[in-house]
């Protein structure tokens, strides 16, 4: 079992003797901490732990998916406590609402950890000076933290953290305490080793499918292929003549096979032969989706408008520029297939879990099973991929439901052509966009139509967020450029395939239409792309840098070489500001992308490597998605069941990427996101600098011609 499915009191018992434990409650707030109590040491912490022997253990309230969670929330609290980094070990907090909402999405880990983790660490580090110094019989500020010692530099002598943790834990704990200048940080904006990478070199690490618990059966689900069929027939006899098969039954999302392996389950299922009722959505496809997107009534509430008419704006334009950008329906596709072990037994409920919400599982699988959420205990492991498909709760409601049918714990493990054909996709989109340049070719009047299904809407029944815009203009309502008239408008479509958050959400679709539509008014006025956008961008805009920094690293300006085109996208998301160029060739319809070069302003930078990985990790996974994802629906049903069929980025293809950072101290924005909006726009405008052809839908699909 990992460490994170230890309880509280259970790992303390294993820990060796008393130690201080220290608590934050809140944005920044830290609670006082009261003695020790023998070997259970202090009333459990929220995030940090100081132990006998010096150890710091950090608690971890967010999810790893591979975007460095670990290291980095341990980083913020040790850079305050100015911990011995050898010493340092992290803990997966299970779901409980102390650490907070647990959400590991929108890019806010660091963002949200930021000063309430680095508030644990001086508070500690304060309480440990004190300690020490009293010990020393020196005054406190006749002593400095260092690398988990409290030194006195005029004697030379120092004490340990571990000696201090009894004396320290009798004292209180200040409620604001100083935090270190940045300038003096030995570890945030450096390049520190991933805690992670060690467990998961050796094969320490567990994952959702390592999970083994003592008499644990497998099984998997046959689901109805359409959102709302139900199930129509199943041949369970056929299904249990399959050697290791246990149980055949339904529960709510389909029918489950219960046997000794996942194999056994897989077959079984296999031999079910499950048919279904499609439903209302059974006709559904391609063509409808895009009637339902192109038809939607618009809400005559604009989600944006400033400025006056924009038909007017448009009118007295001396260029007016329109166009459509279409975006299809996108799958998560994670490397680690959707799975959940779950016990249910005596009225309680029991999960371990890859997954990026773990209180929104625990309410859910408490609704579903009618027990109150503080019977259910959900031990968050470690994910193979996340992208926002494991925020959502399905895949551990169902892992109870097959659970309690069985009687007995069960590991529901989902195939690939499950994990694709069971998702919550990203919504397809249409842009309308239409601009207006005067004389001199500067911006004057923009209108945008968002025409995407809401997310929000769906699930929750309610598509408005962050005031009265819905969650559709995400990235189009803020459009940064300046024009005298602006609106943005948008419309509702509801289409019959279950929907969800895909990496950076809607800013992924309005930031391809915003992009693409800034290069075509730069070319309709006559304009470098990249002079167009600093001569329409606010003076203050932080999206000047990191063009600027793109443009100079990538040569802009200069001719690429022959039968190659440079394309330029800038956006803003979750807090930080990215820029990229793309170095793109053409050749019978098939686009090669030879480089890329990302800026990136991102506020004070965390891990140097770990900013680097998610700005690469970012192109590679929208690179896939430019090129060639697209999910199709036929019959209300899915087509895509694996990678032959939605075929991800390979090795051989991917670029060269270079990864430039804005030097700020301003406060984190976020990093797992924020580097995926432009990619797509980039290679785009990059096509048409290569061949001329303009491509308004993704994937991009060029023509079929020599370039």
């Amino acid at each position: 079992m990992s460490a994170g499915a230890l309880g509280r009191r259970d790992f303390l018992k294993l820990s060796a003797g008393a130690g201080l434990w220290l608590a934050v409650s809140g944005p920044g707030r830290v609670l006082a901490a009261g003695p020790a109590a023998s070997t259970d040491g202090f009333e459990p912490s929220v995030w940090l732990h100081l132990a006998p022997d010096g150890t710091a253990t950090i608690f971890l309230g967010r999810s790893e998916m591979g975007q460095g969670s670990y290291t980095g929330m341990a980083v913020l609290v040790a850079e305050e406590l100015e911990a011995d980094w050898t010493k340092v070990k992290i803990v997966q907090g299970d779901a409980d609402p102390k650490y907070g909402d647990m959400v590991t999405g929108g890019s806010r880990s660091v963002r949200s950890g930021f000063l309430p983790l680095r508030k644990a660490g001086a508070a500690a580090r304060e309480v440990l000076l004190k300690a020490g110094a009293r010990r020393l019989g020196v005054p406190v500020r006749a002593c400095r933290a260092q690398e988990g010692a409290v030194v006195h530099a005029a004697s030379g002598r120092s004490l340990g953290y571990g000696e201090l943790v009894a004396d320290a834990a009798k004292l209180p704990v200040p409620a604001n305490p100083p935090l270190k200048d940045p300038r003096k940080f030995r570890l945030i904006g450096k390049r520190v080793p991933r805690l992670d990478t060690p467990p998961k070199v050796r094969g320490e690490a567990v994952f959702g499918l390592d999970v083994r618990v003592p008499g644990m059966l497998h099984a998997t689900v046959a689901r109805p292929p359409v959102r709302g069929g139900k199930v129509k027939g199943f041949d369970a006899a056929a299904a249990g003549k399959v050697a290791g098969v246990r149980k055949v039954v339904e529960v709510p999302s389909g029918v489950a096979v219960i046997a000794d392996s996942t194999w056994a389950a897989i077959q079984g299922r296999e031999a079910l032969k499950a048919t279904f009722e499609p439903g209302p959505n059974g006709t559904l496809d391609g063509a409808a989706i895009a009637r339902l997107l192109a038809e939607a009534k618009v809400d005559p509430v604009p989600s944006r408008s400033e400025g006056g008419d924009v038909e007017q704006a448009l009118a007295r334009a001396a260029q007016r520029v329109q166009a459509v950008y279409e975006l299809p329906l996108l799958a998560h596709a994670t490397m680690e297939p959707m799975n959940c072990t779950a016990r249910v037994a005596d009225g309680k409920a029991e999960l371990w879990a890859p997954t990026q919400a773990p209180l929104w599982a625990r309410t859910e699988v408490a609704k579903a099973l009618g027990i109150p959420e503080a019977a259910v205990t959900v031990h968050v492991t470690f994910l193979g991929g996340g992208f926002g498909r494991r925020a959502l709760p399905d895949f551990a409601v169902e892992a109870a439901h097959v659970s309690r049918a069985a009687g007995a714990p069960v590991q529901v493990t989902w195939t690939r052509e499950d994990d694709l054909r069971h998702d919550f996709y990203r919504p397809p989109g249409r842009n309308e966009l239409r601009g207006g340049l005067d004389a001199k070719g500067r911006l004057v009047a923009w209108h945008h139509v968002v025409r995407n299904p809401s997310i929000g809407q769906q699930l929750f029944g309610e598509a408005r967020r962050r005031g009265d815009r819905p969650d559709t203009v995400e990235g189009a309502a803020d459009v940064p450029y300046t024009a005298r008239t602006v609106r943005v408008d948008h419309a509702l479509p509801e289409i019959g395939v279950p929907l969800g958050w895909w990496r950076s959400v809607y800013s992924s679709q309005n930031a391809f239409a915003e992009e693409v539509f800034v290069d075509e008014l730069a070319r309709a006025a006559g304009q470098d792309p990249l002079a167009f956008r600093l001569a329409n961008l606010p003076r203050d805009s932080r999206l000047r840098g990191v063009l600027r920094l793109a443009a100079a690293k990538a040569g802009w300006g200069k001719a690429p070489p022959a039968g190659r085109g440079l394309g330029l996208a800038c956006h803003a998301s979750f807090g930080s500001y990215v820029a990229q160029v793309a170095e793109v060739s053409v050749r019978e319809g098939r686009i090669t992308v030879h480089r890329v070069v990302c800026a990136v302003d991102c506020g004070t930078a965390l891990n140097l490597d770990s900013v680097e990985a998610q700005a690469e990790g970012s192109v590679v996974y929208g690179l896939s998605a430019a090129l060639r994802g697209e999910i199709t629906v036929k019959g209300g049903a899915v087509e895509q069941g694996n990678f032959d069929a939605y075929e991800p980025l390979r090795m051989s293809e991917m670029p060269v990427v270079e990864v430039h950072l804005v030097p700020s101290n301003a406060e984190p924005g976020g990093m797992g996101e924020p580097a995926l909006p432009p990619i797509a726009p980039a290679v785009a405008n990059a096509v048409f600098a290569a061949t001329g052809e303009r491509l308004r839908a993704l994937p991009l699909r060029p023509a079929k011609r020599s370039g």
